[in-house]
């Protein structure tokens, strides 16, 4: 079965969770690891289009869904039950147990990592979420400035709520290169290494801001599997590395 499970979380929308959660299931995968992804944003779910996979899963002989698989990362996404433009209107119990069956009924085969993209914010669907899966670690994603910093606490609470140890917060939009060469902090400086060290939690590294990345799910191909190397797609590798000594 599947060796470790892995929450990727965060306090609010839009600071960039399903970017770093596409990025670190390939980066792992890059380090020679078998990665699943499974994609728990009932609101708005990206990862699909993120990873390049426009197959719906098919069913197996023994009712078990197969889940389609790309840059050697098997996915199964709350956005393969749907439409493109049908809302979910989904009450807690209901996506308890979607979940529950996107666990023990989806044919993951041996896997290293499991790594489950949450929906934004702290509230009742993200703690049923965390209760229902066995979780071996959580991460929380962030941005820089203060005003994110307030939701990270909840997201820490919220771990320790449901006694999942925090392996620690990832910055991300830490910075900008402008041409030139000169480090832009649109967002402010170091929100994230500060409060990982004033909640004594691991600061697993900061992600700048690169038009790659952004480019890199719109097309399919996240930059940990375009740019391994690079600085676009370096720091995922370095944080997937930082997350697998954590874990064993």
């Amino acid at each position: 079965g599947i060796k470790r499970i892995v929450a990727i979380a965060s306090g609010k929308g839009g600071v960039g969770k399903s970017t770093c959660s596409v990025n670190l299931a390939c980066a792992l995968t890059h380090l020679g690891a078998r990665v699943g992804l499974l994609d728990c944003d009932i609101y708005g779910p990206s990862i699909p289009l993120m990873m390049g996979i426009h197959q719906r899963p098919v069913v197996s002989d023994d009712e078990k869904l197969i889940p389609p698989s790309n840059h050697g990362v098997k996915l199964m996404s709350m956005g393969f039950l749907l439409t493109d433009d049908q809302p979910v209107i989904w009450r807690g119990p209901m996506i308890q147990k979607t979940i529950q069956q996107f666990i023990t009924q989806v044919e993951w085969g041996q896997l290293d990592y499991l790594l489950v993209d949450l929906p934004p914010g702290t509230g009742d669907a993200q703690l049923s979420l965390c209760q229902t899966v066995p979780l071996d670690g959580g991460v929380i994603v962030t941005t820089p400035q203060e005003a994110s910093l307030g939701v990270v606490r909840k997201g820490i609470a919220m771990f320790e709520k449901v006694n999942v140890p925090l392996l620690g917060i990832i910055e991300n939009m830490s910075y900008f290169m402008a041409p030139g060469g000169q480090r832009v902090e649109i967002f402010g400086h170091g929100g994230g290494r500060t409060e990982a060290e004033r909640q004594e939690i691991p600061f697993l590294g900061e992600v700048p801001i690169f038009v790659e990345i952004r480019e890199g799910g719109d097309k399919g191909t996240p930059v940990s599997v375009s740019h391994p190397a690079d600085p676009q797609g370096k720091p995922f590798i370095q944080i997937a590395e930082a997350l697998r000594q954590k874990l064993g």
